[in-house]
């Protein structure tokens, strides 16, 4: 095998590789091998037709296509360990140039490579200054959620209806309509659940009336038959249900957190806000400072290096979604989106993340930043307590290459704290 490599502009590099013209013979006769027994030549029985007889009858690169296919990843991985210049970062667009009986193999793979960063000012950068503080009214309102979470349904029946669980059923023209009957349905006063004007009719109803309500459907409801059209729906209530919220006592205190007393909830309360906050400030201050040095920063980044990028990107959210049972062709069907339209919306995030880590990566070869034996043990030891596994264990799975890219990553996080810990907050 033989490697060619020509510069292209924008950072885009072509490889021109040449396999063997015995290496595509063997790859010629294991596509026959393998196609054999599905190919139909009169007079043959199926898997019996000699190669030349089904080259004569389908053509000479009846093969070829298989032989292509077997042959280019073996060779492009050969020819990525010979390679010995800048980190490619895309995946390759393949062209077939050569392909003959007889005649050496020959194809292209146009590829990214790592750009070039011009690094700008990134020490003494200037931030606007957060303060993290938390007011009482903020301590009062995580409290209040906290007693509506707690709070029970209890049923009444002297009162006129909030909130409750109804029977209806709806007519246009004095006809029911198919999807316009419901029994023992829940019913949440503002909550929009029903079309407008639903609701509203039915706050004061009380406990077993029937009572009439009049509405119109919106001219773009999604059944198209009863789009615009008035309608009447008569509705029975069955039950009134109200919330009891908890006292904010001790003992709520004592039911809802560790503590004994409300004094020491509202303390911890007060605490873990303020641990929030902090972290927000925290993580805005990286990200406003990252994004300064990374605007004060020039490169070329290479379309197909962003492409390679929304493609992850796309396939990491495909991976989170079979997790909660669901394939990315069905979430396409349920949102109306496509391939086309989500790599087109991760494309500035793709962007941005590519500029991020290629600016981090130049200071950490400006400032000469390492990461320690120390720092790869204790990054370690938190993965094997996040995965519940031994520490040799974590080790092994991650291999040399895998300890390579923690490394880095430690490195990346270090010229982080770099940056941020030299900026200047106005």
């Amino acid at each position: 095998m033989s490697l060619k490599v020509e510069n292209l502009e924008k950072n885009m590099i072509k490889l021109t590789i040449e396999v063997e013209a015995s290496e595509l013979e063997k790859a010629i006769e294991k596509a026959y091998q393998k196609q054999k027994n599905q190919i139909n030549i009169p007079g043959f029985r199926k898997g019996k037709a000699p190669r030349k007889m089904i080259e004569k009858m389908y053509g000479a690169g009846v093969f070829y296509e298989d032989a292509a296919n077997a042959l280019i990843p073996e060779a492009y991985t050969k020819a990525l360990e010979e390679y010995e210049g800048t980190e490619i970062v895309s995946a390759p667009s393949i062209d077939v140039v050569q392909i003959e009986a007889g005649k050496s193999f020959i194809f292209t793979a146009e590829v990214a490579v790592k750009p070039e960063v011009t690094l700008g000012q990134y020490k003494g950068v200037e931030v606007d200054k957060v303060e993290a503080t938390v007011s009482a009214e903020e301590v009062e309102a995580e409290i209040k959620r906290e007693q509506e979470a707690n709070a029970r349904e209890i049923s009444v029946e002297d009162r006129a209806v909030k909130d409750g669980v109804i029977d209806f059923e709806g007519f246009v023209d004095g006809e029911a309509f198919a999807g316009g009957k419901g029994e023992d349905y829940p019913l949440t006063i503002g909550s929009g659940a029903f079309i407008p004007g639903f609701e509203e009719q039915l706050v004061g109803a009380e406990i077993g009336k029937e009572v009439e309500v009049n509405v119109t459907f919106p001219a773009d409801y999604h059944a198209a038959e009863l789009a615009g059209k008035e309608a009447v729906f008569k509705c029975t209530v069955k039950e009134i249900k109200e919330k009891e919220l908890p006292e904010l006592d001790d003992e709520f205190a004592s039911e809802v957190s560790e503590f004994d007393t409300m004094e020491e909830y509202k303390a911890s309360v007060e605490k873990k806000l303020a641990e929030k906050k902090a972290a927000e400030v925290k993580n805005a201050k990286e990200t406003a400072v990252v994004d300064a040095v990374v605007a004060n920063a020039t490169m070329e980044i290479p379309e197909a290096m962003i492409e390679t990028q929304q493609r992850q990107m796309v396939d990491d959210f495909a991976q989170r979604l079979q997790m909660q049972g669901l394939s990315l062709d069905q979430y396409f069907q349920y949102t109306g989106m496509t391939a086309a339209t989500m790599m087109d919306q991760v494309k500035p995030q793709a962007e941005a993340r590519i500029k991020s880590s290629l600016v981090l990566e130049a200071i950490v070869k400006a400032e000469n930043i390492e990461a320690s034996e120390e720092d790869f043990a204790a990054e370690v030891a938190k993965m094997a307590e996040q995965y519940k596994m031994e520490v040799t264990a974590i080790e092994e799975m991650l291999g040399e290459a895998g300890k390579k890219q923690v490394m880095g990553d430690l490195a990346i996080a270090k010229a982080v704290e770099f940056v941020v810990a030299n900026a200047v907050e106005k």
